[in-house]
């Protein structure tokens, strides 16, 4: 079918940049690409993270949506489980993921390399899944 003839309220294939770089509730620098917001997406929402040099997200899950992340540089730690229980190393080509509802804190351990990681969410809109969980803050110190 001709691009032209699809009706004005089908989607429409883009091609996206990532759009300009703020913080997110969850305290870490994000830089949206595919998001209800941008393209209309229903159902995924798909950014770049950066976690600074010795940086840290505050501790917190994504109600009722899963999370995909794909390391691409820096090495990063991550916290997660009820009490952030578990620790898990996440390195440049690995992928790792998170159940819905489930609390985590990513960080940075290294002195001088940021992390930047691709991340895609089954929730379309970026921060309104994001629930903060203060209490968990203080299990693991920066």
């Amino acid at each position: 079918m001709n691009p032209a003839t699809l009706p004005e309220s089908s989607a429409a294939c883009r091609l996206l940049q990532p759009g300009e770089a703020y913080i997110g509730k969850q305290g870490l620098q994000y830089e949206v690409a595919i998001s209800a917001e941008t393209v209309g997406a229903k159902a995924i929402h798909m950014q770049l993270v950066t976690i600074p040099p010795r940086g840290r997200a505050r501790a917190h899950k994504h109600a009722t949506h899963e999370t995909a992340i794909y390391a691409l540089s820096g090495e990063s730690g991550v916290w997660h489980g009820e009490r952030l229980e578990h620790h898990t190393i996440v390195k440049p080509g690995e992928f790792f993921y998170i159940p819905a509802d489930m609390p985590h804190l990513p960080y940075n351990p290294s002195d001088t390399h940021p992390v930047v990681a691709v991340i895609a969410r089954t929730d379309p809109n970026e921060q309104e899944s994001v629930i903060l969980l203060p209490e968990l803050d203080e299990l693991h110190p920066a």
